[in-house]
């Protein structure tokens, strides 16, 4: 009995994620990533109730939650730390079915593929697409190692997909976001911190408890593409953050340049018409990038992981399976990206006077609807996979 093959294109968090959700359902699978190493990978990521029951699907709930760091109660601020609104952990469970936390990318990472198989990763494989494979001929990846045949091919190549650009030539791909965002993980700065995000003009500062020791920051910035400081990045968090409240000085004084990383922010302003092609299919940001305002990005890709792996039933039809993906997930990750952009709108008010006014609104209407912060959220954190888990199949027939 031969298993279907799959090939999955790049080992961000969603090939990863697909990678196991497909070998539990019974492909044999192959991830070919690029780079070397997958180490080190970034510094920390946010998992919303969404993410965190896509992943349980694949029987890694557990694993995540000792993993993870759970958000308490917070605070929304300006940048003299003066309140706009503030949100609530016990609230946030009691809506969304569970908390906010944050782990280290790396953490997640190592642990889907401390799940995967030996030989089910290979590092230092630049994978082309050279056929996206139709219903009566396998799609076709090439290596410079060699040639990989697959039933089906997954490409989560990130932002700049080669492969999205083979599959719909036609298609302008990401545009610039018009923001660079710093991420840092920053040692806590004592007793007493509360997680926050504050909102300047055209500048966005976010501190959240990675683990009793840690901070993970973002930082946000209007900003002209390909920009980079002359001095260094710390330097340039201290010119635009280093008046701000406390304790955003001493995050920043209390990090290296080298534990800085920067990033251009790149979204879909022009949205796909499909997903796929053949037996080929794009997923996370490769398909749907946005920018990071509503921190779902990576939460996204998970979810398509194990959307994508419910409808690829071993010995189905991978066209058939491709359809009913793409109908799942491009209304839902189309919404979030317009979402996204429209929170970004208003962290992108620069003039006095419209920050003025956006913070008033947010302070009037936090007091006369409690909880307001945590509406904008339901149809985002309130999402359940198709099936409470992905079950670990036996072999299947092609």
């Amino acid at each position: 009995m031969t298993r279907p093959k799959a090939v999955v294109i790049g080992a961000g968090i969603g090939g990863l994620t697909t990678a196991l959700a497909l070998h539990r359902r019974g492909w044999d699978t192959t991830v070919l990533e690029r780079a070397p190493t997958l180490s080190p990978i970034g510094a920390a990521l946010t998992l919303a109730p969404n993410a965190q029951r896509a992943l349980a699907a694949l029987d890694l709930g557990d694993e995540v939650t000792a993993l993870a760091a759970w958000q308490g109660d917070g605070l929304m601020c300006d940048p003299r730390g003066r309140p706009l609104t503030r949100t609530n952990s016990a609230a946030v469970t009691a809506r969304f079915g569970g908390p906010l936390v944050v782990l280290r990318r790396s953490d997640l990472v190592d642990l889907i593929v401390g799940r995967l198989p030996d030989g089910v990763l290979r590092t230092g494989e630049a994978a082309y697409l050279t056929d996206a494979g139709s219903a009566d001929r396998k799609a076709h990846v090439s290596t410079p190692q060699g040639m990989y045949e697959a039933d089906l091919v997954v490409a989560a190549d990130g932002v700049h997909s080669k492969t999205r650009a083979i599959l719909f030539p036609g298609h302008p791909g990401p545009a610039y976001g018009g923001w660079t965002v710093w991420r840092i993980l920053a040692p806590t700065p004592g007793p007493g911190f509360v997680p926050h995000e504050s909102w300047g003009g055209g500048l966005v500062w976010g501190s959240l408890v990675r683990d009793p020791d840690s901070v993970f920051i973002y930082a946000c910035a209007a900003t002209e593409e390909g920009g980079r400081s002359p001095d260094g990045e710390k330097a340039e968090l201290r010119r635009r953050f280093g008046d701000w409240h406390d304790p955003v000085p001493t995050l920043i004084d209390s990090v290296g340049d080298h534990e800085i990383l920067r990033h251009d922010v790149y979204h879909m302003a022009v949205p796909l018409g499909s997903f796929h092609r053949g037996r080929t299919t794009l997923l996370g940001d490769a398909a749907h990038a946005m920018v990071p305002t509503l921190g779902q990005g990576a939460n996204m890709a998970i979810e398509d992981g194990v959307v994508l792996a419910h409808h690829a039933r071993p010995g189905g039809d991978p066209l058939s399976a491709l359809a009913a993906y793409d109908h799942d997930r491009r209304p839902r990750t189309t919404a979030m990206v317009r979402r996204a952009e429209r929170i970004l709108k208003l962290t992108s008010l620069r003039s006095r006077g419209a920050v003025a006014t956006r913070d008033a609104v947010f302070r009037a209407a936090s007091k006369a609807v409690p909880g307001l912060l945590l509406r904008g959220f339901d149809g985002i954190a309130d999402w359940h996979p198709p099936a409470v888990k992905i079950p670990v199949a036996e072999r299947h027939p092609l």
